[in-house]
């Protein structure tokens, strides 16, 4: 009898599995429909938790200024913290204010500062990051936590791979940084050689948010091109 419930169990797992593609797939449609419209964007990565008065908020609002002001659309994870600074501060510069936004239990919900024809919301964080990786022409990093060193580490391993072409990537809040940069040299490279010292040049630390701007139109002026970061 135990067995055969299993069965039973196991079966309606499979078939609720088949449903689960489709639901996935209109994931991928709806975002590829409306991000294959918006033009160069860079993607801003940070905390949900950071407050309106943190000095990385102001940050985050001043760095999305200037990327508009240098014809570049924002890219958030359409919540709080890091991801509101940067909406908010696109939509002020009258720039696309892009907002994908993951339906959690808790803690995330849509910032105001989205371009309502730019909001997209998402059931699965793995159809998400590629929407994040796909429609970037850089990735700026501000200070937090487990979903901002995720998002680091996968574009990082995307370009290590050459699974995306290189793209700019700075992580802006030197303090914030440092220890962690520290750690992947001295513990990654250097004791166990895990990664080469040529990994270490696939991003850059700093404070200065004209150095990210200069740098990023640096890269795009010496490529020639913007487009897309993979095709399928």
């Amino acid at each position: 009898m135990t067995e055969l419930i299993k069965q039973k169990n196991w079966t309606k797992i499979q078939a609720e599995g088949s449903w689960r593609i489709w639901r996935i797939v209109s994931e991928f449609v709806e975002g590829f429909e409306k991000m294959d419209n918006i033009g160069p964007c860079v993607s801003i990565y940070g905390s949900a938790r950071t407050k309106p008065d943190n000095v990385y908020y102001q940050m985050g609002i001043d760095l999305a200024k200037k990327l508009v002001e240098n014809g570049y659309g924002v890219i958030s994870g359409g919540g709080p913290g890091i991801m509101e600074a940067a909406n908010k501060g696109a939509q002020e510069a009258g720039g696309a204010s892009v907002g994908l936004n993951i339906v959690l239990p808790f803690e995330q919900f849509a910032n105001e500062y989205i371009d309502q024809d730019k909001l997209i919301n998402f059931r699965y964080f793995f159809v998400r990051k590629v929407m994040f990786v796909k429609y970037a022409q850089a990735f700026v990093l501000l200070p937090g936590g487990f979903g901002t060193l995720d998002e680091l580490f996968e574009s990082i391993t995307l370009i290590q791979t050459n699974k995306i072409e290189p793209v700019p990537i700075y992580l802006v809040g030197a303090e914030f940084w440092n220890g962690l940069v520290d750690w992947m040299k001295e513990v990654m490279l250097e004791k166990h050689g895990n990664i080469s010292p040529k990994d270490l040049d696939l991003f850059t630390v700093t404070d200065d948010l004209d150095e990210v701007i200069k740098g990023i139109n640096e890269f795009y002026d010496k490529k020639g091109s913007l487009k897309p970061n993979f095709e399928y």
